[in-house]
């Protein structure tokens, strides 16, 4: 299927690879990187050749225990190079933040898609969302960044993630966002033990009949570094690795910082799964 981002279009009919721009400079993986505009538009426009579909822009840090920043920190980092990237690319820019407030302006600029790791649950966040008219992604997360890999538990990890996502996506459709412009994430990392994160992995396809599709973010994740005991930098295999596995199970987005090879790894995972 086609995802209408307004003007720009997300092709989910094989999976797409979402390319990764933080713009803080606190990131687990790439802080302080992409802080000014040119850098981020080189990364933007690298990340496009290598094959992205949808480039994904954050300006507030949700690795664990990461402090919060204010709304005009967030909109001060994000609205320029959201803005840039929009006028200057060919492919969908997504906002990835919980504020209604820089969801409002992101659009305003041309953010094509929004990608809330609160799942819309922030007040005034649903509300703005839908009065974007634009697709949302809604991840899953226990607690809150600051606190959610405190001792997690869940009875069965796989039902209580699907029961979340399913309400979010029932709140949607009461707001008049349509499950066409839904994307689900079960949220690897936020909230979950390795344990969690690999029994969701494992049981990722009974997620694909909540909306339009599952967006997967397993890039270089805590989860790989503790199976490789790998630090960020070298967690490219077990990354792709992951991919693969996301994908075979049918879902339709992979978040990723290593583009060009995320690409090639679907390229082959689509071609053997079409084979006869």
């Amino acid at each position: 299927m086609l995802m209408n981002c307004p003007g720009k279009m997300l092709d989910l009919r094989q999976p797409a690879v979402m390319g990764v721009l933080n713009i803080t400079p606190d990131s687990f993986s790439d802080g302080g990187r992409y802080g000014s505009l040119d850098a981020a538009l080189r990364r933007a426009e690298c990340m496009m050749a290598e094959g992205a579909a949808i480039i994904d822009v954050g300006g507030e840090s949700t690795r664990p225990g990461a402090p919060p920043v204010s709304i005009q920190e967030e909109l001060d980092r994000v609205l320029p190079v959201v803005e840039r990237l929009a006028q200057e690319l060919p492919i969908p820019i997504s906002i990835d933040t919980s504020k209604p407030e820089v969801m409002r302006e992101a659009v305003g600029v041309g953010a094509g898609l929004i990608n809330d790791v609160w799942a819309l649950r922030q007040p005034g966040a649903l509300e703005a969302a839908a009065a974007s008219g634009l697709p949302v992604c809604l991840m899953h997360m226990l607690g809150e960044p600051a606190t959610m890999q405190r001792e997690p538990c869940y009875v069965d990890v796989v039902a209580e993630v699907r029961a979340f996502l399913t309400e979010r996506v029932q709140a949607c459709e009461a707001a008049g966002i349509s499950r066409e412009r839904i994307l689900v994430d079960p949220g690897f990392g936020f909230g979950k033990t390795l344990d969690h994160n690999l029994s969701l992995l494992r049981h990722l396809d009974r997620f694909n009949d909540l909306a339009a599709g599952v967006l997967a973010g397993v890039s270089r994740k805590s989860m790989i570094g503790l199976l490789l005991d790998a630090p960020v930098g070298e967690r490219l295999a077990g990354s792709l690795a992951a991919a693969v596995i996301a994908a075979w199970q049918g879902a339709r987005v992979i978040r990723a910082h290593d583009v060009r090879e995320t690409v090639q790894a679907l390229r082959v995972c689509a071609a053997v799964r079409a084979a006869g």
